[in-house]
């Protein structure tokens, strides 16, 4: 079972892992659980709950009991019944499903649509009927009051077939070139169908008269959003008696309210792949809408995000189990997806288990691989000395550094900082020490770390206290006094450079500006020491500062970026030539490399003959080969060139064909000299 959590809600992936082939026996199942961790710990929660190519769509009955899913190759259809966690039937059709309905509450009565203009009608035993539609349908919905099916598709016209008196009525002509979708109201029964021009028309059954007419194509376009084509709707869902979603072919997801021609939310999934299915939650007021591929499951009246799914493989359909938290997938590939998500509701009544299997995980959670490992910097590794290591097998690179394993990290810290254990004890006792003191009643003192920071922070905070007076507002909290910047005044990591070259580049006016806070700060810290409050302002000396500054103009900021610039240079030409000498005083050691076993020294001039070689062209590098011996070119029958290449055999390689050689030798005297010991004996037996 596969784990995953996005924005805090966990996602258990039920269906995840190998499968075992059907053809397998039992005995050869239960070998392979007990050798294979994977398998073993595996749920099938239904069994062989999977097509044997794709799936196409897939459905639940009203009833819970039954799950239906469609699928290729061959065009089939297979009954799932959860009470036996099992298949209940499996029945092959001609052609492939286009979509269908299961009008009963079991799978007694049973519509497909499918892609030859067919639509074949199944009862509980089996194929019952099967009748044609003048043009191919893409999709269909079923009227209970009146037993009609409207059927949609490549055509202006809405087929309908009436079920009770087994013939066709007359269809609804619209202005649509074709038909995407539809879907009938379950509380009104209002007949609604998506157009290729990306229009929704919406029908009253009882007049057979067009009542509303929805520009959805339009209402899609928004800032953000980049539309290559006109976005035709692929998919229609109705939520109640006045909500409908309608999913574009560009990958938006629009909410209406059937009072309102205006969208109350545009959903985009920003992968311009149309929407296959949407789905409502009622517990949780979400809309869940999917794509070929990714499921995001959306706040209906915020339209923030709630989460996300992304399987391995392309979406067909999604279907949500009534009452629970469980999804169903139909993808690209055999297995069919099945997700639990405990946020959205209860486990089902047949796979209560679930529940408590959850619970178990939640409460006892299962390292992950990355806790064993220590992601480190190239600087890092510098550090710790370990900068040999990069290319071997200790580090596995990932993205700006590398992963090493933790055991040997703290090896080789302990070896680089051995008093590091001390000095995080000092530290410790010193925040712990800070802590008491915090308790007592203190004079209001600047930080430790950050103190020109804090100064500036303070000045405009009692700046924006005077204009919050005057304005009559509310003052805002301090960052001084919030929890999340506290760390930045208390840890000396987080001082702020003002040598570096960033901070002098990018500030050209800090120099004025914080001649002003330094000569306020050595007034506090004076203050300090006499043991004065800071809140008694030191006047004079600040104010006549104050009063002697004046804002710079643009003028004045670019003389002090080039003049800044111009210190840097200076600076970066001392430093060279600083290393020069250094480099001038240092004695050049020889170095010593380390031949292989087995191999021979022969020069220094064989790696600049192997880069003068690759400088060559093929042709040239072909006929040096040919000299050598080691390639033959050969014309073929069929008028083609064969080239036969032997590779370079190394020093080791030869002394030891050299050896076997010998040994072979020896091995066929000795046989020789036997076989003339043997030959001598048989004549002196004669003999004898």
């Amino acid at each position: 079972m596969q784990v995953s959590s996005l924005n805090e809600v966990k996602i258990y992936s039920l269906s995840a892992g190998r499968s075992l082939p059907e053809w397998l026996s039992d005995r050869k199942k239960r070998a392979l659980q007990k050798k294979d961790v994977d398998i073993r710990r595996r749920i099938e929660l239904i069994q062989d709950f999977e097509m044997p190519t794709i799936s196409t769509k897939i459905k639940v009955s009203r009833d819970g009991q039954y799950i239906m899913a469609v699928g290729t190759y061959k065009p089939r259809v297979r009954c799932f019944d959860t009470y036996q966690l099992s298949q209940k039937f499996e029945r092959c059709l001609d052609s492939e499903v286009v979509t269908f309905e299961i009008l009963s509450d079991d799978y007694s009565k049973i519509v497909f649509l499918q892609c030859g203009r067919f639509v074949e009608f199944h009862s509980q035993h089996g194929h019952y009927y099967k009748t044609r539609i003048p043009k191919f349908g893409r999709d269909f919905s079923y009227h209970y009051p009146s037993c009609d099916l409207y059927f949609v598709g490549a055509s202006s016209e809405v087929y309908r077939l009436n079920l009770e008196q087994g013939r066709f009525l007359n269809s609804l002509q619209t202005e649509a070139s074709e038909s995407n979708a539809c879907d009938i109201n379950p509380v009104h029964f209002l007949f609604a169908m998506g157009t290729a021009e990306g229009k929704v028309e919406c029908w009253d059954p009882r007049t057979r008269n067009r009542v509303g007419l929805l520009d959805c194509a339009l209402s899609s376009v928004t800032a953000d959003t980049e539309i290559e084509g006109l976005p035709s709707i692929s998919a229609l869902k109705f939520d109640g008696a006045l909500n409908m979603a309608v999913g574009t072919s560009t990958g938006q997801v629009l909410l209406y309210d059937l009072r309102s021609s205006n969208p109350l939310i545009v959903k985009d999934h920003h992968y311009g792949l149309p929407i296959k299915s949407i789905q409502f939650q009622h517990q949780l007021d979400l809309i869940i809408s999917a794509d070929s591929r990714i499921i995001k499951m959306w706040n209906k009246d915020t339209g923030k995000i709630f989460t996300s799914m992304e399987p391995e493989h392309d979406i067909n359909d999604v279907c949500l189990y009534p009452h629970s938290g469980m999804l169903m997938t139909a993808n690209e590939a055999p297995k069919m997806n099945i997700y639990y998500i405990p946020v959205l509701g209860p486990a089902p009544k047949w796979c209560s288990f679930l529940d408590n299997l959850t619970e178990e995980l939640e409460e006892n959670p299962e390292s992950t691989v990355y806790d064993d490992y220590k992601f480190v910097t190239r600087k890092d590794l510098e550090n710790l000395g370990l900068a040999h290591l990069i290319g071997s097998s200790l580090l596995r690179a990932y993205m700006h550094g590398f992963f090493m394993d933790i055991r040997l990290y703290h090896k080789a810290k302990m070896m680089a900082n051995p008093f590091a254990y001390e000095e995080y004890r000092r530290e410790k006792i010193r925040q712990k020490i800070e802590e008491t003191r915090a308790q007592r009643v203190q004079l209001k003192k600047l930080p430790k770390v950050n103190k020109e920071l804090a100064l500036k922070l303070i000045e405009e905070e009692g700046e924006e206290q005077q204009l919050s007076k005057k304005r009559k507002q509310k003052n805002l909290p301090s960052l001084l006094k919030d929890d999340r910047f506290k760390v930045m005044f208390e840890n000396p990591d987080f001082q702020v450079d003002e040598q570096s070259e960033e901070f002098r580049l990018l500030n050209p006016l800090v120099s004025k500006i914080s001649e002003k806070r330094k000569r306020k700060l050595k007034i506090l810290e004076e203050l300090e020491a006499q043991g004065q409050e800071e809140e008694e302002e030191p006047e004079g000396k600040a104010s006549d500062a104050e009063s002697s500054e004046s804002s710079d103009d643009e003028k004045g900021w670019v003389e002090e970026v080039r003049k800044q610039r111009k210190l840097l240079r200076q600076e970066e030409k001392l430093k060279r030539q600083e290393r020069l000498k250094e480099d001038q005083q240092t004695l050049l050691k020889p170095q010593f490399f380390e031949i292989k076993e087995g191999e021979e020294f022969r020069s220094f001039k064989d790696s600049a003959k192997k880069q003068k070689l690759m400088k060559k062209t093929l042709e040239d590098r072909l006929k040096l080969e040919e000299k050598l011996g080691t390639l033959n070119v050969s014309d073929t029958t069929v008028g083609s060139k064969q080239a036969t290449f032997k590779l370079k055999k190394s020093e080791q390689q030869r002394k030891q064909q050299e050896a076997e050689k010998r040994h072979r030798q020896e091995r066929k005297t000795l046989r020789r000299s036997a076989s003339h010991l043997k030959s001598r004996r048989g004549r002196g037996r004669l003999f004898h």
